[in-house]
């Protein structure tokens, strides 16, 4: 008994001090947990702070299983389910936290990030949970009576142990795969990660045909398979980006085409019609301007390769050119990967855990929460509030 009543044994220990680990922190405590949160950063919260464009993009008002992807798509129901979006919105309220509705449910700070990154940590002060920053850590094990956790700040022993180390992406916000290496280690099974939310690239040919596009955005519907967005799209020197190519990436695979609607309010084909009827002499990049950007027009019409005049175009060739704008079939050669990925696809495959308490189930005492786990939300709010929820199912019950 001596062992627990030192000042290295908690009844929690959880790695990783982002939003899934402080949340967890501050529930498990606030139910008398003894918690230590450790991180290698030197700051907690570092992904809550450049999100939303430093507003904090924090959850959505729609939030809903239908949202996420997973090998396992009913795995989120449970903690979905337990803590809602709108639980967040009272604890937000509750700290007096103005916040607003930018568009399609999407809920950011009226002022800073910061201030929830502070909200979570006055939820850990609360609960007493004890917070070491810059921690780096050398092992881990399973010991009688649960796990060691060895550092370069000492050795710690808790009872339960909480991955929430996230996954590679961003890695200048020191981001690692380090959550899949204690999975191994424990002989949990891991869905092979890969970069998600990440801008898509093109190849030099693309790059050459598209290279004065770099920075235009346009309206667009994208289809990647059977899944559709629609919303911006932005050409960018590497290739394509903005949300519906951000929301696409995550179902995109190599070798796969796209599919871009670039006027997705507009019948192009009768649009065309009519000012060939209305405009006979204006060339087509003209005509195309009419509803595109004018650098885009002049690349479809250039790519078009028919007459001068639109009144020369006959009605196969106007299709063909409406079917560049509404169905413009590209493949991408790759993605801009981790480095400006937003979340990591894939992670601890969720077969391994009980989706009521992201316990491990050929490891009592071991959780897994947030974005390490094989669960990736859409882009708009929803990672967080898989963080939030994750985090609060495991902190009431570790």
């Amino acid at each position: 008994m001596t062992q627990r009543s030192s000042s290295n044994f908690h009844d929690v220990i959880i790695l990783g001090a982002g939003a899934a680990g402080l949340m967890c922190a501050g529930v498990a405590g606030q139910r008398g947990r003894k918690v230590l949160l450790l991180e290698q950063a030197r700051q907690p919260g570092e992904k809550i702070r450049i999100s939303g464009g430093g507003r904090c993009n924090f959850t959505n008002l729609h939030t809903t299983a239908a949202n996420f992807l997973s090998a396992n798509p009913r795995f989120c129901n449970s903690a979905l389910a337990g803590y809602t979006q709108r639980d967040f919105i009272a604890l937000v309220e509750a700290h007096g936290i103005a916040w607003h509705e930018k568009t399609r449910g999407q809920l950011f700070c009226d002022g800073s990030s910061r201030q929830i990154i502070d909200m979570l940590l006055e939820e850990c002060r609360k609960a007493k949970a004890q917070l070491r920053l810059g921690v780096r850590i050398s092992a881990i094990s399973k010991a009688e009576g649960g796990f060691v956790v060895v550092t370069d700040q000492g050795e710690f022993r808790a009872r339960s142990l909480v991955v929430a180390t996230g996954g590679p992406s961003i890695p200048k916000m020191g981001s690692s795969g380090f959550g899949y290496k204690i999975a191994e280690q424990f002989g949990l099974k891991i869905v092979p990660p890969r970069a998600a939310l990440v801008p898509l690239t093109f190849d030099a040919a693309l790059l050459a045909q598209f290279k004065e596009m770099s920075g235009v955005s346009v309206d667009a519907v994208v289809s990647c398979g059977k899944s559709r967005f629609d919303e911006a799209l932005l050409f960018t020197h590497r290739g394509l980006s903005g949300p519906a190519i951000l929301q696409a990436s995550s179902y995109w695979r190599e070798g796969q085409d796209i599919v871009i609607d670039m006027a997705p309010k507009l019948d192009v084909l009768s649009a065309l019609k009519k000012l060939r009827g209305d405009h006979p002499r204006q060339e087509m990049s003209t005509a195309l301007a009419e509803f595109l950007p004018k650098r885009l027009a002049r690349i479809i019409a250039e790519g078009a390769g028919g007459p001068e005049r639109i009144a020369d175009f006959s009605d196969l060739l106007l299709a063909r050119v409406a079917t560049e704008v509404k169905q413009w079939r590209v493949r991408p050669n790759g993605t801009e990967g981790y480095r400006t990925a937003e979340v990591t696809l894939g992670g601890v495959d969720t077969a391994e855990l009980s989706s009521k308490t992201f316990e491990a189930r050929s490891v009592p005492g071991l959780h897994f929460i947030g974005e390490v786990v094989d669960v990736t939300g859409h882009l708009g709010g929803f990672n967080f509030q898989w963080a939030w929820s994750s985090g609060v199912a495991a902190g009431k019950y570790v």
